[in-house]
Order: C-alpha cells, then structure tokens, then sequence
C-alpha cells in the first residue's frame, strides 16, 4: 500500500514537472476584449444608480500551447461606481495592453503582469481581467484549480448574501423570505441613501423586525451620507439590530469614517475607500473601518486582493467577500481568491450570476445551503457556452 501511494505521487510529479516543461515555451498569441449585454431579473437599484442590465467584459487569452484562458472586468453602472467603464476597459486592453502582452510567456502570470504596469498606470479592472485568464489558463495547464496556484483552499464553499433592492419594503420581505425557505441565503444586505435618512431607516427597521433573529441583515450606503447624516443614521440602524454598515460616508474622508468606527458598536465596513493594499494600510493605520469589502477588481487582480487582505489580517481587520456584480466567470475568479484566504469572517456577496436572467457559460455557479459551491476542474472551472456569447455580444 506505501508503495502504491510512493508511486502514485512520482507519477503526480512527473507529470506536472512534463506539464511545465511543456508550458516553459507557450507565448501568448492573442487576447481578445468582448462586451457583453447581460439582461438582470430585475431593476437594481443602488445609491448613484439602478441598473436595468449589466455589462461585462469577456477577456479570452490564447497560447501558442493551444490554451486559453478567460476573465472578466465588470462595473457597477458604467462609471456611477468607479473610474473605469466596460467601454474604456475594453480600449484600455486593445490599445494598450494586448500589444504589451503578445509574445510574453504565458506560463509566468507574474512576469506578465509586472510588465502591464510598466505600460500602464491604473486600470486596475483591465488589469484583473487579463491577470485572470493568465491564471486560469496557467491552471489549465498544469491540471489544477486557480485557488491551487494561491496556495489552495481553505475552505470548499462560500456563504454568500443577497442584496434586497428593490426599494419596497413589504417586496423585499416577501423576497428574502422565500430565499430563507430555499435555503439559499440568510444574510440579506439593503441598499440605501436615496431617500431621506429616516425614509431609509424606517424601510430597514421593518425588514429587520419581520427576519428577527432568523437573518442577518446589513445595509450599504454607496458614500451617500454626510458625516451628520450618518451620525444619526447609524444610531437608529444600530438600536435596530442592524449588523453591519457599508460605506456611510465619502471614500475621500477617512476622518469621517474613522469617528464613526469608534462611535458606534456596530461595525463599519470600508468598501468604495479601500482599493489595494496601499489604501488598506492608510486606513488601518487611522483605525478607520472594523472590517474591509476585498474585491478583486478594485485591488488589480487576484494577487493584489491577496495583498490587501494580508494587510487587514495583520492589523487585526475582518475581511467580506465583495463583488461588482460579475457574471459567472468573475464571480468564480473572486470565489477561487475568497476560499485561499485564512479568515473571512464576514462571507461573501458573490451573488452576481443570480441577478442575472442568462449568463455566458456552459454551466452556472451552485448556490445551496446558504453557500456558493466551487466549481470542480483546472483552472476557473468554468467554460464559454459559444453561442450565448455571439447572442449577447455588443458588437453581433
């Protein structure tokens, strides 16, 4: 039996070493920018905007060793949310990123990755995109998941929320009811910011009276309150029983965020204010937030949301699994970063396939027991269903 297993093992690294010295010439040949139209299950409505679809970004990778990779860049709302837009990723990689990129070995993601910051500056969603077809390819090529090339797994699946955005109160409780018979969710979160302060509470209140103790729920407020608004905000969200508030204030004021932080027993969570790894030490070091959304988009990549959670985990800040909404592709790029990662205390939204009436691959993420279920398979674990994507692409 030790023999067996002896000799399964050499077998195991015999064949990823023949893998390796197989990839050590592949080149990238070619990477492709796709927007793509995806249709939503309903009006989403948000602080600065409420999205009737979403559009995403399709990034597919090709070596010289027959590989592709695939990733995903995705905004909330165009550019209501951040610096960067479909279209303008979508430019960024064919202009300026592709040409840098082509002849580059495409078995070391690092080396790849060094050099787009050479060539450009920012452009962080571009960046994740191709960052993660090189990964997926990378794990394609040597049999293994992404989360492998991280470190691995430490967890198999992932509690994920879902956000109550409809904007009436007695549809929300409806909703989140029928997702707590499902089993599907028992975190819900409630955008708001759009009324007034006390519109806004009083819609928390009785969602959170009609859950009580069988959900939790959080709320975001997308940077729409002043710091005044938000003093008294909190302390009825607080006396609520809310459990977690996103965001208040303005990214720009950290002084702001850090008095309420220290104010209120609640936690606050930085969200839109914490990016990368060098926002994540400025705002530990001012004791500005209890807790940091990580998303891999807004942190360059993967391994820049690796960095920026290492920074929060050394100075004692919980981490949350955040999301721009992604289709299934970015969603489980996020998904394969959450699971490597030592704590993550406050789960994950990665509901974003949810939100969606259609999707772009062959088969679909699995939500079940409150969690989301990493797909099996090297690499992301997910493949491009070819037809859905020429129906739903801008340019067909």
């Amino acid at each position: 039996m030790v023999l067996d297993t002896c000799l399964l093992r050499t077998q195991y690294c015999n064949h990823s070493l023949h893998c390796i010295r197989l990839g050590m010439n592949a080149q990238i040949t070619s990477v492709q920018a796709i927007l793509v139209d995806l249709p939503t299950i309903r009006a989403h409505q948000l602080a600065m905007t409420t999205m009737q679809r979403q559009t995403v970004v399709i990034v597919r990778l090709r070596s010289s060793d027959g590989i592709e990779g695939i990733g995903e860049a995705t905004t909330i709302g165009g550019l209501s949310y951040g610096e960067e837009s479909p279209e303008g990723i979508k430019l960024t990689i064919d202009t300026y990123l592709t040409p840098a990129l082509i002849g580059l070995d495409a078995t070391n993601p690092n080396a790849a990755m060094l050099r787009l910051n050479k060539v450009a500056r920012g452009n962080r969603f571009a960046k994740c995109a191709i960052e993660t077809a090189l990964l997926d390819a990378q794990g394609k090529r040597l049999g293994v998941p992404v989360s492998a090339l991280l470190g691995g797994a430490a967890r198999a699946a992932l509690p994920v929320l879902w956000t109550l955005a409809s904007g009436e109160t007695q549809r929300d409780i409806d909703e989140a009811e029928r997702l707590l018979a499902e089993r599907r969710h028992n975190v819900f979160k409630l955008k708001i910011g759009r009324r007034s302060v006390d519109a806004d509470v009083a819609h928390v209140a009785r969602i959170k009276a009609a859950l009580g103790d069988r959900a939790k729920v959080t709320v975001d407020v997308n940077q729409a309150w002043s710091e005044a608004q938000a003093a008294r905000g909190i302390a009825a969200l607080e006396a609520a029983g809310i459990d977690l508030v996103e965001q208040p204030t303005p990214r720009e004021q950290r002084g702001a965020l850090a008095r309420l932080a220290s104010r209120f027993v609640v936690p606050i969570m930085a969200d839109e204010a914490v990016a990368g790894p060098e926002d994540a030490l400025e705002l530990a070091r001012g004791a500005c937030a209890d807790v940091f959304a990580l998303k891999i988009a807004k942190s360059g990549g993967l391994y820049g949301m690796l960095r920026t959670a290492a920074v929060a985990d050394a100075a004692g800040i919980s981490l949350y699994g955040g999301t721009m909404l992604e289709s299934s592709i970015g969603s489980i790029a996020s998904a394969h970063g959450f699971c490597a990662l030592p704590q993550l205390d406050w789960g994950t939204e990665l509901f974003g396939p949810l939100l969606l009436k259609d999707d772009v691959v062959t088969a679909r993420p699995q939500y079940r027991d409150f969690e989301l279920h990493i797909p099996e398979g090297p690499g992301l674990g997910l493949h491009i269903d070819e037809e859905k994507l020429a129906f739903y692409r801008r340019d067909q």
